[in-house]
C-alpha cells in the first residue's frame, strides 16, 4: 500500500497543472494540439493540467519543452545551487590537511 502524498507535494503538482494550462492557453494552443506536439494523449493533457499525481515526470518535462522552458525542469535541484548540500559538505571538511611522509605540498 503507498503512503499517502503530502499535502504540499499536492499542493504544488495541483500548481504546476494550473500553470501549464496558463500557459497553453496564452500561447493560444489547444489541449489536441498539445497532446500531438508532446507525443500524449488528450487525456493525458487534461489529466496533467488538473493536476492529476499519477501523470509521469516526463510528461511535464515535454509540455515544458513544448513550451521553451525545459530549462526550469533541469535547474530543479541544480546541485551547484544547493545551499543546504553544499553547507552540509562543508561541515565535513577537515579542520587541517597534512601531507603525506615523503612527499612534498608543492607541485
Amino acid at each position: 500500500m503507498e503512503s499517502p502524498l503530502p499535502i504540499p507535494v499536492e499542493r504544488a503538482i495541483r500548481k504546476l497543472g494550473h500553470d501549464i494550462s496558463l500557459a497553453r492557453r496564452r500561447r493560444h494552443i489547444s489541449q489536441a494540439s498539445l497532446a500531438t506536439r508532446m507525443g500524449a494523449s488528450l487525456s493525458t493533457v487534461r489529466r496533467m493540467e488538473k493536476g492529476d499525481v499519477r501523470v509521469p515526470v516526463h510528461f511535464y518535462g515535454r509540455a515544458l519543452h513544448v513550451f521553451g522552458e525545459i530549462q526550469a525542469l533541469e535547474r530543479l535541484l541544480d546541485t551547484a545551487s544547493d545551499d543546504i548540500g553544499l553547507t552540509m559538505m562543508d561541515e565535513q571538511l577537515p579542520q587541517r590537511v597534512r601531507s603525506k611522509t615523503g612527499l612534498s605540498g608543492a607541485l
